[in-house]
């Protein structure tokens, strides 16, 4: 099967965890008529992004939100990218963890963020996820009915051996949950997902939670797709919605044949 059809929610995050939760049904039932194979959830859906709020949001794995979203991709017989939660691990620590679901439900990956967004742009955002989240160590490339598909969260997406990791383990997508600010989502959210998905001739697909000013983190939005020669399929604005894009796989062998960069890789320098 080499075509599929990806929809992107590009959701407004809720101060209320379990209200996160219950927006989705009708969500998923607009996708699943649109004939979806994969729902993508932005990087935490269900959290404020605000490093206080990530260990007052963790949960363990397979706490209540885990087993919610597990049940919606049962219900809705979809594979869900279920954007990223705050995970509590057995030892105390939080991460910013991404998982996904297959069509029964079954957790197929499981991602914590590799890269903690720690910046100080002057003039512009400043963040430290350092202060209450701990860092992931694993690249996360998962298989599906469709092939291999890579996953990392947001920051992750800007270090380009961990997109050539992925691929190199055979991924042809790779989804990424991702909240892009107002200082760096004009400047960069656009370039990144274009020249990763060149660089590696494979599809991108960045979801981002809607914009809410009234938010001490204001989201740029922009959820966008893009094809393996580097060309826009789709993109949001700020505003809470769905995208809808269907692919065809052999887009990516097409490309790499007719320009072999991973062939032409100079691996010795």
């Amino acid at each position: 099967m080499n075509d599929l059809t990806i929809v992107q929610l590009q959701t407004h995050v809720h101060s209320d965890k379990m209200k996160n939760i219950e927006m989705l049904p009708p969500l998923l039932s607009q996708a699943s008529a649109q004939k979806a194979d994969f729902v993508c959830l932005p990087e935490m859906f269900a959290c404020p992004y605000e490093t206080a709020n990530f260990p007052k949001y963790a949960e363990k794995d397979q706490g209540a939100t885990w087993t919610a979203l597990s049940a919606l991709a049962k219900e809705f017989h979809i594979y869900l990218s279920a954007g990223s939660l705050p995970e509590l691990a057995d030892d105390g620590s939080v991460y910013n963890t991404a998982y996904v679901f297959d069509r029964e439900g079954h957790p197929i990956a499981k991602h914590r963020k590799v890269h903690l967004f720690d910046i100080n742009v002057r003039g512009g955002q400043q963040f430290k996820e350092s202060d209450t989240l701990s860092a992931g160590s694993s690249c996360t490339v998962f298989d599906t009915e469709f092939g291999k598909i890579g996953l990392c969260i947001c920051y992750d997406f800007r270090f380009p051996e961990l997109a050539r990791r992925m691929v190199l383990e055979g991924a042809q997508i790779i989804l990424v949950p991702a909240a892009f600010n107002m200082t760096t989502g004009p400047a960069h959210w656009e370039v990144l997902f274009r020249s990763r998905a060149i660089d590696n001739q494979v599809f991108t697909f960045g979801t981002a939670p809607a914009r809410d000013m009234n938010a001490s983190y204001h989201s740029w939005g922009h959820s966008i797709a893009v094809s393996p020669w580097g060309t826009i399929l789709n993109q949001m604005e700020e505003q809470a919605g769905l995208q809808t894009t269907t692919i065809c796989l052999d887009e990516v062998s097409r490309v790499r044949e007719q320009l072999p960069l991973l062939a032409h890789r100079m691996e010795h320098l």
